[in-house]
């Protein structure tokens, strides 16, 4: 880093990356600055530099080593280097090596050490006293971690899967019996665990669970990971999401809510609002048609009633065409609820209408270090591994992983030469596709 390089970030004040500390500090408050900056996206410590921007330089007399000819002015500065390392090797686990360089004469005689820190790969913790404690940053604030924080930031480092929880109260009989046959039956094509008369769905849809039903599916559904492992044997969050009778009554935010509004903006003349709620799975006939609509078909049945279509003449036939191409649509409906963070609690996936653009948002930040610029050509990770795997079951998704670039990017680009958006903020990621090619 130059010297002008390191004027022109203390010019712009403390931020989510950006910290800055007297080197007077303790080992306990420099590994709590480093754990809060790894544990999220890295940043750089700025010794030597005030919270009011002033430059005050490295004061730590037993951390400096003069070095040359007397009179050179020359400094080192290899114990504090030391100390700093030491220190994250002592007071963080997993333990830390930042990178170390000194600035020479910031301010005349006046030196600022930069302490660079690397994103973690996995979440980061402060030990002292015998007691772990977690640090997030917000803007440019450290704190403690909640415990809802704390299972986000695990979950968004891979090393923690909210959708195999328990979800206390439930059982196999909170799951809905012809969705499971339809699934492991006609998607699947295995054998019933559980003797029938036949594999037809029954008419009644308010079909009970016998007893050794109960018995005969559990190993199934805990194999597949539909129930706990953890007796009593609860439904897990996905298994509840994907084929529950009444998910919502248990996970009341795992639904979508959609609104079709007249201009470019939210207003509260719309022309139609609606919360989708039910079980992610649609529940299909023998013959494939649709019986009862999942997650997805109640979306995309929402925007077909509120998009504008037009019939164009394809050579001896009529043809419709809708305002987005319908695999764009269908792309991004079903990214959404499959990869939204469930562990954020207060909020729901949006579908909103305007005039000129549709937007779908999602909550949650995108995991495992995935951008936007990566999932345009097809990087691929997955915060929800069993709802991406049923749902590719059904067909939603790509064995290849590639319904952004293809049906997003591509889809978008060859109906109306527009660039879709793709747009991560906070904690939400926004698609944002165009009706027509700005003029």
């Amino acid at each position: 880093m130059t010297k002008t390089e390191l004027r022109e970030l203390i010019a712009q004040g403390e931020n989510s990356s950006i910290e800055f500390k007297s080197d007077r500090i303790d080992n306990r408050e420099l590994a709590k600055e480093v754990v809060a900056l790894a544990n999220l996206r890295g940043g750089r410590l700025l010794l030597g530099v005030e919270n009011d921007s002033g430059v005050s330089g490295l004061a730590r007399r037993d951390a400096l080593e003069a070095e040359g000819t007397k009179g050179s002015g020359r400094r080192t500065y290899r114990k504090l280097e030391e100390w700093i390392v030491q220190a994250c090797r002592d007071k963080i686990r997993p333990e830390l090596i930042p990178h170390f360089e000194v600035i020479p004469d910031v301010e005349p005689g006046r030196d600022v050490a930069v302490v660079r820190v690397e994103r973690g790969w996995t979440v980061h913790h402060l030990w002292h006293n015998q007691h772990r404690t977690y640090y997030i940053r917000v803007g440019s604030i450290n704190r403690e971690a909640s415990p809802e924080e704390l299972a986000r930031l695990f979950q968004q480092r891979g090393a923690y899967r909210l959708e195999l929880q328990p979800v206390s109260g439930t059982s196999v009989v909170h799951l809905d019996w012809c969705r499971l046959v339809d699934y492991f039956v006609r998607i699947r094509g295995q054998d019933l665990p559980a003797d029938r008369s036949s594999t037809a769905l029954p008419e009644d849809r308010e079909q009970e669970w016998h007893d050794t039903e109960v018995l005969a599916w559990q190993p199934l559904l805990v194999n597949t990971e539909l129930l706990s492992e953890d007796a009593p044997h609860p439904t897990t969050v996905a298994g509840l999401m994907l084929f529950g009778r009444n998910p919502n009554r248990f996970l009341p935010h795992a639904k979508v809510d959609a609104a079709a509004y007249f201009g470019t903006e939210k207003d509260y003349d719309a022309q139609e609002r609606c919360t989708m709620r039910g079980p992610i799975a649609p529940l299909l006939a023998a013959d494939g048609s649709l019986l009862e609509p999942g997650l997805v078909e109640q979306a995309m049945a929402f925007i077909r009633r509120n998009i504008d279509t037009v019939r164009l003449e394809d050579g001896v036939r009529r043809r419709e065409r809708w305002d987005y191409p319908p695999d764009a649509l269908r792309e991004t409906i079903v990214n959404a609820i499959v990869h939204r963070d469930y562990s954020l609690s207060g909020t729901d996936i949006e579908i909103s209408i305007y005039a000129d653009r549709l937007e779908v948002i999602s909550p949650g930040r995108l995991p495992n270090g995935i951008t936007p610029e990566r999932m345009r050509v097809g990087c691929r990770s997955a915060r929800n591994e069993l709802l991406k795997d049923v749902m590719r079951d059904y067909g939603y998704l790509e064995h290849m992983g590639m319904g952004v670039p293809r049906k997003i990017v591509r889809g978008m680009k060859e109906h109306n030469d527009t660039e879709p958006d793709l747009v991560e903020e906070g904690e939400r990621f926004t698609v944002r596709l165009w009706k027509e090619r700005p003029a």
